[in-house]
């Protein structure tokens, strides 16, 4: 694509990043056909490719962001499905960064809009006010539906109220900050977990199911003191210096334990926090006293399972007999492209595994884009329940709280992290939302 930016613009390091983006793209058209919001709506604009037009224009002309740019921007869901269709390696994931930052910078958004995200950005990243808000949703999730039939703003309070769990799950057994010791003679490593925001609040086990099954693998974990959001939701809400501010935090504290006792690597178990921790490198890339750490803790950085494909768990005490339907969150195989890991860890538990039809396609979750664009989200997560009802699993494996929450809404069929299979498999305690499959099962022998 050919570009005419100044050499006045080019200075920004932003715009001379987005700028090498777009001048790899080829108006191929591939990439419309794994989008999730033009495969539902069928609207140029609300393809990768007619985005990056959109945003060409804004950039190179140096204009405000309008009503039109925001409205198709603000439906993309970053699942960057497109990423791995491009076959000219366009980066779309910092084109439509940079985009939102643009966005955020130079247009008001009407009071509802930004009320919700102000809502958001101070509620989600921080697990005590999140777990504060749940208590009043859950004094408000039986409105929800009534919300949501009201339209409009109202709709995304609806929306916001149907996503929090009827009952708030209680702390973990295994939180942090500390460091938790391996339980084998012999240590094998040590690493860091990222405690996380909203995932800790609506699932503990997942952290508790990881924290056990490497401490039973040999490893000692660190949760360590000072750690905070990953800064990936504001950062796709375009608050760039919210999000910059909390990758700083993360690294200085990532670092001390690197510099000090030592760190094989900074496990995450949320693929969405992931896909960001990844990117810090290129977040702070512009800071001389964060652009070197940044990049260290970038290349620590592992997805759970992507780290216990390297580990000897051994031979699975038990086996478990049941069919998994593994769903592959967008931030795992679009971000990270983390595509057969998690597969074959269930493999080798005793899992069957199936894949999900259209398993390209977005649940629809993406970070507070159900809350944001309900009526979207929606639709694409009852395609996705379809698609794997149709495996017809015994339970749903993921590795990202976001998709869990959203595609639970939608079936009956229990949905786990894959950790927690691992860890129940490997010697860990039975999850309880598998025990009605177990049980019918065991009538039906």
């Amino acid at each position: 694509m050919q570009t005419n930016f100044t050499a006045e613009q080019l200075k920004d390091s932003h715009v001379a990043a987005s700028e090498k983006i777009l001048r790899k793209c080829v108006h191929c058209g591939f990439c419309t056909a794994t989008c999730p919001t033009f495969t539902l709506l069928g609207d140029e604009l609300d393809s990768p490719r007619g985005r990056i037009y959109l945003i060409k224009d804004m950039l190179e002309n140096d204009r405000p962001a309008d009503k039109t740019i925001v409205k198709h921007i603000d439906r993309c869901l970053s699942c960057l499905a497109c990423m791995t269709t491009c076959p000219s390696g366009v980066h779309y994931m910092h084109l439509v960064d940079h985009a939102r930052i643009h966005i955020e910078k130079t247009y008001k958004r009407p009071f509802a809009d930004r009320l919700m995200r102000s809502v958001l950005a101070f509620v989600l990243p921080y697990p005590k006010r999140f777990r504060l808000a749940l208590i009043g949703a859950y004094f408000g999730r039986p409105f929800a539906g009534l919300l949501k039939m009201m339209g409009g703003p109202l709709a995304r309070m609806g929306a916001m109220l149907e996503l929090a769990p009827a009952k708030a799950p209680g702390r973990g057994q295994l939180e942090g900050p500390g460091v938790f010791a391996a339980e084998s003679p012999k240590r094998k490593g040590r690493v860091a977990l990222l405690s996380g925001c909203a995932q800790p609040v609506l699932n503990p086990g997942i952290n508790d199911a990881t924290i056990r099954l490497l401490r039973r693998a040999g490893y000692e974990i660190v949760m360590p003191k000072g750690e905070v959001c990953c800064g990936a939701l504001v950062h796709h809400m375009g608050k760039e210096e919210a999000s910059l501010e909390n990758a700083r935090r993360n690294v200085d504290v990532w670092m001390k334990e690197a510099e000090g006792e030592g760190l094989d690597a900074v496990l995450i178990t949320a693929s969405g926090c992931g896909t960001t921790i990844k990117d810090y490198g290129f977040m702070l890339k512009d800071d001389p006293a964060y652009a070197e750490k940044a990049a260290r803790v970038s290349a620590l950085a592992k997805d759970v399972t992507e780290f216990l494909t390297g580990v000897d768990l051994g031979e699975p005490p038990m086996k478990p007999g049941l069919t998994v339907a593994y769903h592959s969150a967008c931030s795992m195989q679009h971000g990270q492209k983390i595509t057969r890991q998690p597969k074959d860890l269930l493999k080798a538990a005793g899992f069957a595994v199936k894949d999900v039809p259209e398993g390209h396609l977005c649940c629809g979750s993406a970070g507070t884009y159900n809350i944001l664009q309900p009526e979207i989200a929606r639709r694409l997560r009852d395609r996705k329940v379809s698609n794997i009802e149709k495996t017809r699993p015994d339970v749903i494996a993921t590795g990202n709280i976001g998709c869990m929450t959203q595609i639970g809404l939608g079936t009956e069929i229990p949905i786990l992290h894959t950790a927690e299979l691992l860890d129940w498999v490997y010697g860990g305690p039975q999850p309880d939302s598998l025990t009605p499959v177990l049980q019918q099962r065991q009538a039906a022998e």
